[in-house]
């Protein structure tokens, strides 16, 4: 049996505070721009499947309970204590949550509470570009209000992130050489004059200048790849080699091994196993070895991505454990590993690369 410690979830967000029906539960079970199909749920999904495989013994039900059984267990058990369960049944013994999503969302420390575990705070750029906008009455304003908002988050953030992703303008956010003066200036004009309070950032000077606005801090910097391919992150990758942040990025399939490919090859960048894993379910097992397959084993990170449902979070730690058992344990049985390797990278995946990355332990 592959041992690992206490998993470190390197990205994820807060759970809902509120009691969820069918339709809020299972719209917050996968991303979809509409509904399910005619007499299907998203129950019918990898996810919905490995949900209930997972989740229900966490909560005194035998696995695979039907969905209409599993939330009536939810609603008599209550929203906090569903949490509370499923996030100590999980193995995670710290989470680094990006603080910068909308909704009734659990903050680090209450998250951290309900799991019984540590909670470190990953700071959305885009969410502190919106504060400063929010606050600000011409462009100097807020571009000096950004500023201090970065130095200053940086302070007590273990990391920040930014959805500067190969969707956006078709990769234009990721030109690797940060925007001049006068770009940045005429953007941020742009884009306070034409977008609602509260507005997200979309424009892709301006998550370029967010981008390297972070990049002194030294704090890692977690990518979002979404659905482009991340091979358009190679040049960003090139232009900050040598300058001491860290490039983590975040996705999955299809585009994992191209992840975990620019992990081989920059020294800065790492790759994350993340949501893919529980979204994958039953073939996890497959889509963890093929990121092994490349991605030095000192630089994947483990993470759930989970977001909403205390479900995501438990799902991906515990879909991840058996995939990395069934994997390293099949290299094991066939002469290719031994089992004090096989042990020695699980603790790196689960946990050991995350706390050296994010320096959780301290300097």
């Amino acid at each position: 049996m592959i041992e690992t410690p206490p998993l470190v979830d390197q990205y994820c967000h807060g759970v809902l505070r509120t009691e969820l029906g069918l339709g809020t539960f299972e719209a917050q079970l996968i991303p979809s721009a509409g509904p399910p199909a005619a007499g299907t749920t998203f129950f019918d999904t990898q996810t919905g499947f490995a949900v209930r495989r997972w989740c229900p013994p966490l909560l005194g039900l035998e696995p695979h309970a039907s969905p209409a059984r599993y939330l009536a267990r939810r609603r008599e058990l209550g929203p906090a204590e569903t949490a509370r369960l499923l996030l100590r049944g999980s193995g995670a013994g710290a989470y680094l949550v990006d603080t910068g999503q909308a909704g009734d969302l659990t903050g680090p420390k209450e998250l951290a509470l309900a799991a019984d575990a540590e909670a470190f705070e990953t700071v959305r750029l885009e969410a502190l570009a919106v504060q400063a906008a929010d606050t600000s009455q011409t462009v100097a304003a807020f571009l000096a209000g950004l500023a201090e908002a970065v130095h200053h988050a940086a302070a007590g953030a273990a990391a920040f992130s930014c959805a500067a992703t190969p969707d956006h303008a078709g990769g234009a956010a990721l030109d690797p050489d940060p925007p001049g003066p006068g770009e940045v200036r005429g953007a941020a004009g742009r884009w306070l004059a034409g977008r609602p309070r509260g507005g997200p950032v979309r424009d892709p000077v301006l998550l370029r200048h967010l981008l390297w606005s972070a990049v002194p801090s030294g704090l890692p910097l977690q990518l979002h790849t979404g659905t482009g391919d991340p091979a358009a992150l190679a040049g960003f990758a090139r232009a900050t080699a040598g300058l001491g942040t860290r490039l983590v990025l975040l996705g999955g399939p299809p585009y994992h091994r191209h992840t975990a490919r620019l992990a081989e090859v920059f020294p800065h960048v790492y790759a994350d196993a993340g949501e893919g894993l529980g979204r994958t379910g039953a073939r996890a097992a497959a889509v963890l070895a093929e990121l092994l397959e490349t991605a030095p084993f000192g630089k994947l990170l483990f993470s759930s991505g989970g977001r909403g449902l205390p479900e995501l979070h438990a799902v991906g730690a515990l879909v991840f454990r058996e995939a990395l058992t069934r994997v390293l344990g099949n290299w094991v049985a066939e002469g290719s590993w031994s089992w004090r390797d096989a042990d020695r990278v699980a603790a790196m995946v689960a946990a050991g690369n995350a706390r050296r990355l994010y320096r959780l332990d301290g300097p």
